[in-house]
């Protein structure tokens, strides 16, 4: 059977990225070959992680290639020189233009750590999420894997996982819980549902 070429694009640590490969290597993804990381940070730690698993990584720094235009060009063009089927937004922190969007419509996917429709949008990431979390009083929280379209965090959902909000959390602690509960849990199974879809399973 032929396998999905993924492509996960980091900016950060690469925790999400090390879910997917744990997952990977436990057999749960097996209609995704994992074989690219691409990142925009020449000092993301997902780089040591990819290499410890022998995968094939492409640097786009923001540093040295400014432009956006420039730098997506570059990727997309990488992208396909690799073959790859599936794009897997990891904790990327550049929106995506919609040129490079259409490029994989229906099989670009994004993990967000809140529920949608709560707490997205524009300047909805990292901590910011949690704090607005946190500020608004909810007492459940969690994330969501959805499909990327050219709407800010607005395209079609596929999973969603809830995590409760604890008294005495703080925007750390509760992004942590989330990571662990939510994310981590719900991304490399989305990465199989997504895989196996355009397999044709």
């Amino acid at each position: 059977m032929e396998k999905v070429k993924i492509a996960v694009l980091c900016s950060g640590g690469g925790t999400n990225f090390q879910a997917i490969m744990s997952a990977s290597e436990a057999g749960l993804i097996p209609h995704g070959d994992i074989c690219l990381v691409v990142t925009d940070n020449a000092g993301a730690y997902v780089l040591e992680r990819a290499k410890r698993y022998a995968i094939k990584t492409l640097v786009f720094d923001r540093k040295s290639i400014p432009s956006r235009q420039e730098r997506e060009e570059a990727m997309l063009a990488a992208l396909k020189k690799e073959g790859i089927d599936m794009v897997v937004l990891a904790g990327f922190m550049t929106v995506l233009s919609e040129k490079f969007i259409k490029a994989y419509e229906g099989r670009i996917i994004n993990v967000h750590p809140a529920l949608i429709p709560s707490f997205c949008g524009v300047g909805m990431y990292g901590l910011h999420v949690h704090e607005a979390a946190l500020a608004r009083g909810v007492k459940v929280t969690g994330a969501t894997v959805h499909y990327v379209t050219e709407e800010c965090d607005g395209g079609p959902i596929i999973l969603q996982k809830a995590v409760n909000v604890q008294d005495g959390d703080t925007p750390e602690t509760l992004q942590k819980r989330v990571m662990r509960e939510a994310e981590w849990v719900i991304l490399p199974q989305a990465v199989e549902l997504v895989a196996s879809k355009l397999c044709g399973i």
